[in-house]
């Protein structure tokens, strides 16, 4: 039977090479490269049962930390997972001393229900602030409670001085810590500006000093007096994430964040996640375009930034150093700080519409290192000059006031030891 099919067989391929080679010859030669030669990025890989295991355990510690106290059941709901799947996962978190076991709550059908919450010291971090004008060291718990916190001051910082605040504060903090809670704490953040060496002029630095920052591996630096794990994170964007995990920032999906301190910056937070970017620098909003006094080309950073109304106070015989005292006063600086809320506003709304026309952000939050009075008169100020902008073909953003103040950045950074272990991220980073 097979020798029998064999010359149709022959036929057929005949023709079909035939008609190919016909066609082939009507086809126009195309410019378009090969798509072997361009560079496919992966979205992600395949999970295994561990994965999946420890990606469950982060988001039932998630929705604890944005809902507070839940049930097993209410845990299982929000997570779309079985009851008994939560139910093994909870007594596993809460035998690690992860997670804290509420009072029975009773008046439903059936056994009354136990809420579990975060324990509030079943795990510590570090979290350390290096600011153009000064550096926070503070202990946080899981709840995002300050334990202890030390600050310093200085006219500029330098790398000697700051790791030896940094080694110092850390064996303070450590030897008032008990051997457990000493055991509990999961790394150390640190929130810094990126490429610092640049902002030499701005701070008054001398450059050959400041530029002491552009070989520094903090990793490598931290190594020599501490075994913590390290995490680096732009200062701006963990003034975000501390928003976004213990502020306002569980209100909204999409939103640009604005930290007004010496120099302005930000960060972005896309379906409830802070999102970094490819190199760590998303939501660098200090950098966008603005205009000078004579219409010269500036970034947001010179036009929008504390370190403005610093430099009228020095121009004026004033101690400008009073602005970063802690507890903060600003009032009897008050006749200089009203024209420079004023001109900051301004350039804030208009910076508002210029991320919304990329991403269409529903809020636009602001906070920074002042007091809560000149916060909520520069997000009030903000909301009025926003109304006056060109929004055609743009949706006005909601603006909005965050909540967690002068501490935000620190506080952001002691948080990304915890999303770097515990908590959920829900960035998708393509692998090179």
């Amino acid at each position: 039977m097979r020798a029998a099919h064999r010359p149709s067989i022959y036929k057929s391929h005949l023709f079909i090479y035939s008609i190919r080679a016909i066609f082939r010859l009507r086809i126009r030669p195309t410019m378009v490269p090969a798509m072997t030669t361009a560079n496919i990025r992966s979205v992600s890989s395949g999970v295994n049962q561990s994965g999946v295991r420890d990606h469950n355990e982060r988001l039932l510690l998630t929705l604890l930390q944005r809902h507070g106290a839940l049930a097993g059941s209410d845990l299982a709901r929000l997570a779309n997972l079985s009851p008994q799947t939560v139910s093994i996962i909870l007594r596993e978190m809460e035998a690690e001393g992860l997670l804290a076991r509420g009072a029975p709550v009773k008046g439903k059908v059936g056994k009354p229900s136990v809420p579990m919450s975060l324990a509030e010291g079943g795990v510590l971090s570090i979290g350390c602030k290096i600011g153009r004008r000064s550096a926070v060291l503070l202990l946080a718990d899981f709840c995002g409670t300050v334990r202890q916190q030390l600050q310093i001051t200085y006219a500029y910082p330098l790398p000697e001085r700051i790791f030896s605040f940094v080694r110092e504060g850390l064996s303070q903090i450590l030897a008032s810590c008990s051997p457990d809670e000493r055991r509990r704490i999961c790394g150390i953040g640190i929130g810094v500006p990126f490429e610092l060496w640049k902002w030499n002029e701005l701070v008054g630095a001398p450059a050959e000093e400041f530029s002491l920052w552009k070989d520094v591996d903090f990793v490598t630096e931290l190594a020599d007096f501490t075994d913590l794990p390290v995490s680096l994170v732009n200062d701006a964007t963990a003034g975000c994430q501390a928003e976004h995990v213990y502020g306002r920032g569980k209100e909204f999906r999409d939103y640009a964040y604005f930290f007004v301190g010496a120099f302005i910056g930000g960060g972005i937070v896309l379906n409830n996640t802070v999102y970094q970017g490819h190199r760590g620098n998303a939501g660098a909003l200090g950098s966008l375009r603005s205009f000078g006094p004579q219409g010269e080309s500036q970034q947001l950073i010179d036009v929008a930034s504390i370190h403005l109304l610093e430099t009228r106070l020095i121009e004026n015989g004033h101690d400008a150093a009073e602005l970063w005292t802690l507890p903060q006063d600003w009032s009897r600086f008050a006749r200089f700080v009203e024209p420079w809320i004023g001109r900051t506003a301004q350039e804030l709304a208009r910076a508002s519409l210029s991320v919304c026309a990329v991403i269409d952000f529903e809020a636009i939050l602001i906070d920074g290192a002042f007091p809560d009075q000149v916060k909520l008169e520069l997000v009030e100020r903000t909301r009025r000059y926003l109304i006056n902008q060109d929004m055609r073909g743009l949706i006005a953003p909601r603006v909005e006031v965050a909540t967690v103040g002068f501490n935000a950045r620190a506080l952001g950074a002691a948080a990304s030891p915890l999303f770097d272990r515990y908590f959920l991220n829900g960035n998708i980073r393509l692998s090179a």
